[in-house]
């Protein structure tokens, strides 16, 4: 509620923002996205705001003027009465608040409270106590979310863990019974898992970084068109016919300076999804393009199949965590991965149908030259 370094003051219900601007400006407490609740000096509710009434199911004309302790009854998760425990009013008087924590409400649904404690001057008597409530939806939802993922991860990791632990033991146990061939094959095959295991842990670093971030990015100069031509060799190595891919480089690409390893990332993301996911040819499109609205040069590239596309209901939540466009494998994190590398870039990442109507991802990079050079 507070502008800059405002002080707030209580007017009729409604709170003024006094700042060096010398517009004040009025906030309704209904405006305010959380639960607000205000008790005076003798512990009598004078405020309780419509987001206060949506959390608590109490209806605003019953609240006003009840002592705080009956229009917010409120229980610690051990069923204890949280107003008589905290004792705000008759407690030590160096206390100026309390932080935010899980509290019941009556029919033991869990909200989020936070309170302040006003005073005239440095332990002096409790003027006002101000209350703030949040829903536990968007906590719940974050929970959620970590325990998908520890349990895709999981998943992800045991089949290779398996593989490598099965060949060792038995290389170990039995080395003498086995040919050079057939060591080989088994050392070849708990190369390949243990590469598995590394990239699954790259991408939760990743995750982690782009949640909280903290996505590094080492601008160098970059071949867009030497990077995407090195993508479609290592596919056409591992058994892809040359004719699978059709690469269109297009003239006047400007410098890009981008970090190099992670537009690797995002193409070779974007590439095997068109070829595991995808059908007939894969088209590689890169050309110039105007990145953003203020005419900022920038490299488009399209990489587009012809299979049998991405439903329309699905385009919102490809770039989400764990979504997979068919049942073929992988972790759904790839994605999610490639848009938070993108945007990290200044960049843009969308998703279409594409002229043949299988999948189209094009993403848009600017030319993000160091401030020296530019």
């Amino acid at each position: 509620m507070a502008v800059g370094t405002s002080r707030l003051a209580e007017t009729h219900g409604t709170f003024l923002c006094a700042s060096t601007n010398p517009e004040a400006l009025a906030v309704d407490p209904d405006d305010l996205p959380d639960g607000l609740v205000v008790a005076d000096e003798h512990g009598r509710v004078v405020c309780f705001n419509a987001a206060a009434v949506r959390i608590t199911a109490t209806p605003r004309a019953e609240a006003i003027g009840l002592p705080l302790e009956r229009a917010l009854p409120l229980e610690d998760l051990k069923g204890r009465r949280w107003w008589p425990l905290t004792d705000p009013y008759g407690g030590l008087a160096t206390r100026v608040g309390q932080p935010e924590r899980n509290l019941l409400l009556p029919g033991g649904r869990e909200v989020l409270v936070s309170a302040r404690y006003v005073r005239e001057y440095p332990k002096g008597p409790l003027r006002r106590l101000v209350v703030s409530l949040r829903g536990t939806e968007a906590r719940r939802r974050t929970e959620r979310s970590h325990a998908e993922l520890i349990a895709t991860v999981a998943h992800e990791l045991r089949s290779p863990l398996t593989s490598v632990k099965g060949f060792t033991a038995t290389l170990l146990a039995k080395w003498e019974r086995f040919t050079d061939d057939q060591k080989r094959l088994m050392l070849e095959t708990v190369d390949a898992d243990a590469d598995r295991v590394t990239r699954l842990i790259a991408e939760l670093l990743d995750i982690s970084r782009i949640d909280s971030g903290r996505l590094e990015v080492r601008r160098q100069p970059v071949d867009i068109a030497a990077a995407v031509a090195r993508h479609v060799q290592a596919h056409i190595a591992s058994g892809q016919r040359p004719d699978r891919f059709a690469v269109r480089i297009h003239p006047g690409l400007p410098d890009l300076w981008a970090d190099p390893d992670k537009v690797d990332q995002v193409l070779a993301n974007l590439l095997e999804n068109a070829v595991r996911h995808g059908a007939g040819t894969v088209t590689i499109d890169v050309a110039p393009t105007a990145a953003r609205h203020d005419d900022e040069e920038g490299t488009a590239v399209t990489v587009t199949d012809e299979g049998p596309g991405i439903p329309e209901e699905s385009m919102a939540r490809v770039f989400t965590r764990f979504w997979r466009g068919s049942k073929r494998g992988g972790t759904g994190l790839g994605l999610y991965i490639v848009k938070g590398i993108v945007e990290a870039h200044s960049g843009t990442i969308t998703v279409g149908r594409g002229p043949g109507g299988g999948a189209e991802f094009r993403f848009i990079l600017p030319v993000g030259a160091p401030a020296h050079l530019s």
